[in-house]
């Protein structure tokens, strides 16, 4: 069952510069219980992506067009009434920085408390308590009945994004938005976080889009996966098939640019040449061609033509090279 269907998704960020095009005719689909991966490098759109979801792009220049349906209902076409609604509730979020993210200023287990009451009005202070102690025990804090009177700074890094974790689930939403979850935190809290995520998706049915860079952590606990450049999708695919047979060159050269357990002692990694484009004035053409080592070989095409995201086999992927020769250049490029 589709939980939440995104539709030629537009955003558009008015500068004193110009108009920042941050996220360009997007579309996808998750299904209950699925998790679905959005990676790219920093400025490709993803966190943009994220936030509409749950109409965080906030300001008077923002300008955002599509349809984002959330079982069937229109998020754009809500009240704000009726998206306050929805956040938290049915759709929740894990934000990137857990200390920004907690209010210096309130105990975790006043802010996890209050994330419940807002959808529960009504609710005891001594069920909201146990609700908070509950949460906490959940997501592993140690001693929950001392800890919950405690402020956020009184946390390690990997706990304060537990309880981030901790309200994000406290109304067990049918849809967590996971921004770089992992960020800043040494390789086994990052394990631990990602186990924990997993076992809330299992026990609440929840539907998880995750936003990263790693690719080590797509790999691990993500089903699909779609890889954005500047602002829009160029590539869609199953795990399996995106790491084993990347059908864009952008992918592939993430791919590429990875160490992983195959990697020669002695063997150099891969990088993609160049930088990311300006958003605000994108080369003409298909935006990846000014550094992509397949362009020269299309002629003028790759720099006056987009390419739109069309179907490589298994997988879909804005490419103009043809569908056989893609996948003769760029198939098992990253073999694992």
């Amino acid at each position: 069952m589709t939980l939440l269907s995104v539709q030629d998704l537009r955003v558009t960020f008015g500068t004193a510069d110009g108009d920042v095009h941050a996220v360009k005719g997007v579309s996808f689909d998750v299904a209950a219980g699925e998790t679905v991966a959005i990676v790219g490098e920093s400025g490709s759109g993803k966190s943009v992506t994220a936030n509409s979801l749950l109409r965080l792009n906030f300001g008077a220049d923002v300008r955002t067009s599509g349809r984002i349906l959330l079982e069937g209902r229109d998020v754009l076409a809500m009240s704000e009434d009726e998206v306050r609604a929805v956040r938290g509730r049915d759709v929740a979020m894990i934000f990137q920085d857990p200390l920004t993210a907690l209010n210096p200023f309130y105990t975790v287990g006043r802010q996890i408390a209050e994330a419940y009451e807002v959808h529960h009005p009504g609710t005891s202070k001594k069920d909201l308590r146990e609700i908070a102690l509950d949460s906490l025990r959940k997501v592993g804090i140690p001693e929950p009945t001392k800890r919950v009177d405690q402020y956020p700074h009184e946390f390690s890094g990997g706990m304060r994004q537990r309880i981030v974790i901790a309200i994000a689930l406290v109304n067990s939403p049918k849809i967590l938005i996971a921004d770089e979850p992992t960020t800043a935190l040494d390789v086994t809290v990052q394990a631990q976080i990602l186990e924990l995520i997993a076992a809330m998706q299992q026990e609440h049915g929840s539907a998880v889009v995750l936003i990263t860079h790693d690719l080590g952590v797509v790999a691990e606990i993500t089903e699909r996966v779609m890889v954005m450049y500047a602002g829009r999708v160029v590539e869609s695919a199953s795990v399996v098939d995106a790491f084993a047979t990347p059908t864009h060159p952008y992918t592939r050269g993430l791919l590429k640019s990875v160490k992983s357990l195959d990697t020669g002692r002695h063997e150099r990694l891969e990088s993609i040449p160049g930088i990311p484009p300006s958003l605000i004035k994108l080369p003409s053409g298909c935006p990846f061609h000014p550094r992509c080592s397949f362009a020269s070989s299309l002629g003028s095409r790759c720099s006056t033509e987009v390419p739109e995201l069309r179907a490589v086999g298994s997988s879909s992927s804005a490419c103009h090279l043809p569908n056989e020769r893609l996948l003769d250049l760029l198939g098992g490029a990253h073999d694992r």
